[in-house]
């Protein structure tokens, strides 16, 4: 099998310095030394800018613990925007930024468009052809739909121990396969047996191909980060803006196809993880997991015993309980507003296109301006503004177009601190954690924080019925929470590192280090 190439060059020597920090001289860049295409790599133990001895880093020479550390992104000490500046492209800015990306790492990102619009072309309609032409009870399609979500996010934390003990490349190409057999068995499932059958295996195909994919981009972002100055958070910026688009263009293929049928929509999204497969089949390179040999319970003892990872893992909860109320409260809230819940098709379209096209951006600010755990308790505090908003909005008793101002206002802000905190949130990962138990870790971010928003959701259920100021207070109450538990010193029990060009590279409180 042939991998994409990876290197010191891998996105192309020559494209611009990419600028550290050396001391107190906040904004005066140092040139990150380039060599030409196809030059031989520098002699092992010799520093990337000359002949530089071992120890000293590559920009500039300095010795390591200086500067050689700040060439990374720490926590909070600088921020993970490593130069101001975003790749030429003007208005195709977008495109531009996923050229700069190594060919492995645009792998990875067109995964993640592929796997939303195959995954959009067919769920949102699953609901309507369960209780339209298969004729089941409300019940029996909210069970299966649970059934669904329980599949897949309740069991990442499968998938990303697979990851770590098998290695991406199998759990990807068994994901997809088993997502192809899903939507090919759904397609002509026509009983309540069988459509349970499929659904769960499409969501079991997803808890464990995202996880290993998740990883995967975690840790190209590191190496790339490494290797060119780019902040990871930029790049799992793109990652993210890539899931949304994909989000946002599925279901209007979903909408196009099921005017064949949903038969032809299950097909077509089997047809999308059809090429997803073949593309990882021939590119994905093949690597040994992580920790093949190590015991299983090593991992999920590692990740408990680093209490950063746990106060960012509860602080990512926090923000998708706040997310998770576009179903629930925000349906309720527009329907107070106009009687019916037809808005709500264009207030997830904005959520979607405001992803698309001002993630970056806002990523690019938040780089030039703030740490990874500023963004993160930055992001928190605007998704509470919005329930804030709302809750300021109760006692106006707006109705009409004018009472979907609050609703939309909301969804601003929740998209907004998403854009900030989710990059962030997954940036800080590889920094808390093992290198061997990263794609644990990913799939435990996302079980963890399902849990707490099935707990969450049943207790919001609960303050519906009485609305008002109260329900919208409380929810604000949660993303806030998060925030605090974000601000808390980060405690660098367990440590964390990331494999980097063959070294390992651990975390301290005042950087990275070579160990």
């Amino acid at each position: 099998m042939r991998g994409p190439e990876r290197g010191p060059d891998g996105t192309g020597a020559g494209r611009g310095a990419a600028p550290g920090r050396a001391g107190s001289g906040r904004g005066r860049p140092l040139a990150r030394p380039s060599r030409p295409r196809g030059a031989a790599p520098p002699p092992k133990g010799a520093a990337a800018g000359g002949g530089a001895p071992k120890g000293a880093a590559a920009e500039g020479g300095a010795p390591k613990g200086a500067a050689g550390r700040e060439r990374s992104s720490s926590v909070e000490r600088r921020p993970y925007k490593a130069d101001g500046r975003a790749p030429k492209g003007g208005r195709w800015r977008a495109l531009a930024e996923v050229r700069e990306l190594t060919p492995y790492l645009r792998l990875l990102v067109g995964t993640q468009l592929a796997f939303n619009v195959g995954f959009f072309a067919v769920l949102p309609y699953l609901a309507q052809h369960l209780g339209g032409a298969l004729g089941m009870a409300g019940w029996v399609v909210g069970f299966v739909l649970g059934l669904r979500t329980f599949s897949q996010q309740g069991l990442f934390v499968v998938g990303g121990a697979l990851t770590d003990r098998y290695g991406p490349r199998p759990v990807v190409l068994v994901g997809c396969v088993l997502r192809i057999a899903g939507f090919v068995w759904l397609a002509f499932a026509g009983s309540t047996g069988t459509v349970i059958g499929a659904v769960l295996l499409i969501g079991f195909a997803a808890a464990l191909f995202s996880p290993a994919v998740e990883s995967e981009t975690a840790r190209e972002a590191v190496r790339f980060e490494t290797e060119t100055g780019t902040p990871r958070a930029q790049v799992l910026a793109v990652f993210s803006a890539a899931g949304q688009a994909g989000a946002f263009v599925g279901p209007l293929l979903g909408s196009l196809l099921l005017l064949v049928g949903f038969r032809a929509a299950c097909l077509a999204g089997a047809v999308v993880f059809v090429a997803v497969l073949a593309g990882h089949w021939r590119l994905m390179p093949a690597r040994e997991g992580a920790h093949a040999r190590e015991h299983r319970r090593g991992g999920v003892r590692a990740l408990v015993r680093s209490p950063g990872f746990v106060i960012v893992c509860l602080a990512y909860s926090t923000y998708l309980v706040a997310y998770n109320q576009l179903y629930l409260a925000l349906p309720a809230e527009v329907e107070r507003a106009t009687g019916s819940q037809a808005a709500l098709g264009w207030l997830f379209a904005l959520s979607s296109l405001l992803v698309v096209f001002v993630q970056l951006p806002v990523t690019r600010w938040a780089g030039r301006r703030l740490g990874l755990r500023t963004a993160l308790v930055g992001g928190l505090g605007v998704v509470a503004a919005g329930f804030l908003g709302v809750a300021a909005s109760v006692p106006l008793h707006l109705t009409g177009a004018a009472g979907l101002l609050p609703g939309a206002f909301l969804v601003v802000a929740i998209t907004l601190g998403q854009m900030l905190l989710v990059p962030a949130a997954r940036a800080l990962v590889p920094d808390l954690v093992d290198d061997r138990h990263l794609g644990l870790a990913m799939g435990a971010l996302s079980s963890v924080s399902g849990l707490v928003v099935l707990i969450g959701s049943s207790a919001t259920g609960t303050l519906l019925a009485g609305g008002g100021v109260v329900l919208w207070g409380v929810l604000a109450a949660v993303p806030l929470t998060g925030a605090l538990l974000a601000v808390l010193p980060l405690p660098w029990g367990a440590g964390g590192g990331v494999d980097v060009g063959g070294q390992a590279v651990s975390v301290t409180p005042e950087g990275r280090e070579p160990t």
